[in-house]
């Protein structure tokens, strides 16, 4: 196991500090090495084009917005091979929640994601990836 010495500013190391606290970790070393750990599978997904995914894309729209469910649903009818499921809720008067559980690509399902949080009146997306576990030989 590799020492590192890193120098954080006030305000991230409090926010860290907050972090630890909420997750229970027993040291900071342990919860840096999770943060690493989670940005470079991040990163690895982001090159790696290619690389088989599953995901969820979670998005909150107004659906009241103009034209904004057909629009939705186009993207989601020309991304068909990509969707294994979709779940809608509606939150209030005025807005809808959806998740669409997809797989593919990665950069594929990272297309499919900006295509739709990118439309007006969707107030909220995040996409989560998953490689595909490689079934052993």
């Amino acid at each position: 196991m590799q020492r590192v010495t890193v120098t954080l500013d006030d305000d991230l190391m409090e926010d860290l500090d907050r972090l630890i606290e909420y997750r229970g970790y027993q040291n900071r070393s342990e919860a840096i090495r999770d943060l690493a750990r989670a940005g470079l599978k991040d990163m690895t997904l982001q090159s790696e084009s290619d690389q088989r995914c599953v995901g969820a894309l979670v998005y909150v729209y107004d659906h009241s917005a103009r034209e904004l469910s057909k629009r939705l649903t186009r993207h989601s009818h020309e991304h068909h091979h990509l969707t294994v499921s979709t779940l809608h809720v509606h939150l209030d008067h005025d807005s809808c929640l959806e998740v669409a559980v997809l797989k593919g690509n990665a950069s594929e399902l990272q297309d499919f994601s900006a295509q739709v949080t990118t439309e007006r009146s969707v107030r909220y997306g995040q996409l989560v990836l998953v490689p595909e576990e490689q079934a052993p030989n």
